[in-house]
């Protein structure tokens, strides 16, 4: 790995994407110390138990966030607004035929594009009022006036919309997937927090808990060494191409394979479904004053939804599936597969060429995305159930490090692939 990285350096177009993603990366880290004006820290923290060491949703965001939510920053609300957008314009995409055609069009990814970027301003103008109107319920907010509303408000919506075009220029100029690259920047930078929670978690009276760190040291090695094999995993399907000449050329004959891997989404189920469990509660905690004997039907949701409830657990296990299924039809079409293939000469041994190997590739995609996304899910909640029955209460949960794991090998790979492209070797070498 660090050779990869050392040969990455050495080329200067590589070395000026790693540099400019780095430096978005402070960027980023700069804004997240950045008060917002009106907006007190202290009386965020207690309005939503961010720090209280519950181990709450709220904990998760702020992790996510890079404790920007407990500073009170700019970038309270994170990128969570931009994946609550992505998520609803894709099932619209899926569910409304003329908004499916646009994506398929020429310039459709654009289109569709300013449209989420439309959506993210809106959830995140939605999320910043509903911030600021939990605090005055909660009576925490010193000046109550029309502009301080609207100078919380608009600073916060205008924090997210920078992060979205943070992530945005990630993408296009550095290394990795921006949005992904952001949320791994601020797990990294709350680590110092974790590993004091860690440090208060095993010591108890001046004495080491020798079980609990070992409990945790065994998880966290299990899980990301499970998740390495899990991101290189992959089923491979042989398609075998016939000899045909054109003119006085021969095409063709050689045998190839479609591979895919076990975890096709990578980390993109994990952060969606964290993402859209987040959002009723966030709301319905604002909404209430963060007051902690909410009854009634709010009381009921914020019970049932609670984080590390049953509840919680099973909706978390269901929405990894989910969406796994999901991102994997949104990337890969069996039909087109198909149809390239048969296009080509090209076909797989034993079946038929059209229609039956559509239903093949289907069947074999599906299979695949099945155990991957069980695979996934039980990595993200078997160490919050762990955590709950063993009276962990740490934020930093099994999401967090798969986030970790699963970015980190991704941006590796993205890293080594374009190593590849510019260093390639012909046969003849």
């Amino acid at each position: 790995m660090f050779k990869t990285l050392a040969n990455a350096w050495k080329l200067p177009d590589l070395r000026k994407k790693i540099i400019f993603t780095l430096c978005m990366l402070a960027v980023f880290q700069i804004g997240t110390v950045i008060p917002v004006p009106g907006l007190d820290g202290e009386s965020l923290k207690q309005l939503l138990g961010v720090g209280s060491g519950e181990g709450g949703i709220f904990d998760l965001l702020n992790i996510i966030s890079g404790g920007s939510l407990g500073n009170a920053s700019i970038f309270a609300l994170s990128i969570t607004p931009y994946v609550t957008a992505t998520i609803i314009i894709q099932l619209l995409a899926v569910a409304i035929p003329a908004l499916e055609r646009i994506s398929r069009e020429d310039g459709g990814r654009e289109i569709i594009a300013k449209w989420t970027r439309y959506a993210t301003v809106i959830l995140a103008f939605i999320q910043s009022a509903s911030l600021y109107v939990g605090l005055a319920n909660a009576k925490l907010v010193v000046n109550n006036t029309p502009l301080s509303f609207f100078i919380v408000v608009i600073s916060l919506t205008a924090g997210t919309a920078f992060l979205m075009w943070l992530g945005e220029q990630i993408t296009e100029k550095g290394v990795g997937n921006g949005i992904s690259i952001i949320i791994f920047a601020g797990i990294v930078a709350n680590l110092p927090t974790t590993i004091r929670q860690f440090a208060a978690l095993v010591t108890a009276n001046g004495t080491v808990n020798i079980v609990t760190l070992l409990l945790i040291v065994v998880i966290a090695l299990a899980i990301i060494t499970f998740v390495v094999l899990i991101n290189d995993a992959e089923r491979r399907i042989p398609v075998n191409y016939a000899k045909r000449v054109v003119g006085r050329k021969m095409y063709g004959g050689q045998n190839s394979n479609i591979p895919f891997k076990v975890a096709m989404a990578g980390v993109i189920p994990i952060i969606f479904a964290s993402s859209l469990l987040s959002f009723p509660q966030t709301m319905v905690q604002l909404f209430t004053g963060g007051n902690g004997n909410v009854t009634g039907f709010w009381g009921k949701v914020l019970s049932v939804l609670n984080y590390g409830s049953p509840v919680y657990a099973v909706l978390y296990f269901l929405l990894i599936i989910f969406f796994s299924f999901f991102y994997t039809a949104m990337i890969y079409n069996p039909i087109e597969m198909s149809n390239n293939i048969k296009r080509n000469g090209g076909f797989i041994p034993g079946i038929r060429p059209g229609r039956p190997t559509t239903d093949y590739i289907t069947k074999v995609m599906n299979r695949v995305t099945t155990i991957g996304s069980v695979c996934i899910a039980l990595i993200a909640i078997v160490p919050l159930l762990l955590a709950r029955s063993n009276n962990i209460t740490l934020s930093f949960s099994g999401t967090s490090l798969l986030i970790l794991v699963g970015v980190a090998i991704e941006t590796y790979r993205q890293i080594e692939s374009q190593l590849l492209m510019r260093h390639y070797k012909g046969f003849l070498d």
